[in-house]
């Protein structure tokens, strides 16, 4: 067999060695994926801490089809947002003028790294930041979203071009600044 169905194995075994390595072989990579739909890093780890209790819970029913690290991701996505609607995430509608949002000089995205596209989504509203994640860097549907996060498919799409729009009209004030 291989080395991660020897570990998942083991943790179906509840041994805390393996149970130890599962999360040191995933925390780093599922950290980041709580990080994009926290306000904080200390959200983010309880979002993360909740998550591993919850893949070390239900491991028993992984049925090895299918990628595990994305069995872990989805389970951690889910919990980051149950985490979300605790705190009762409103999804709102902002005053953008985004008729008058210019065009972005392509050569504007070659500039941002990615600590800084980061950085420019963790300041978009709770609902923008949320679907966005879910939309451009999950791959989830609108449909899908909708499901998830009990809205209706027209908020989730009005929701991403609203948090795009944004993003750009931040990506411009960085140019700005950089000039």
């Amino acid at each position: 067999m291989t080395e991660e169905y020897d570990l998942i194995q083991g943790c179906i075994r509840k041994e805390a060695r393996y149970q130890r390595m599962l999360f040191d072989r995933y925390a780093g990579k599922m950290m980041s994926v709580c990080l994009r739909y926290a306000n904080d890093a200390m959200e983010a780890e309880d979002m993360l801490q909740d998550a591993f209790v919850k893949v070390f819970q239900y491991i028993v029913q992984f049925k090895f089809e299918g990628a595990f690290e994305g069995w872990i991701r989805r389970i951690v996505v889910n919990t980051a947002i149950r985490h979300l609607e605790k705190k009762k995430m409103h999804f709102k509608d902002i005053d953008d003028n985004s008729a008058n949002t210019p065009q972005i000089d392509a050569q504007a995205y070659s500039h941002l790294g990615e600590a800084d596209l980061m950085r420019l989504i963790s300041q978009l509203p709770e609902g923008y930041r949320m679907v966005f994640n879910l939309n451009v860097v999950e791959g989830y549907s609108h449909e899908e979203i909708a499901d998830m996060l009990n809205i209706q498919p027209g908020t989730s799409r009005s929701q991403l071009v609203k948090a795009r729009k944004m993003l750009q009209q931040q990506i411009l004030q960085l140019q700005k600044v950089a000039v």
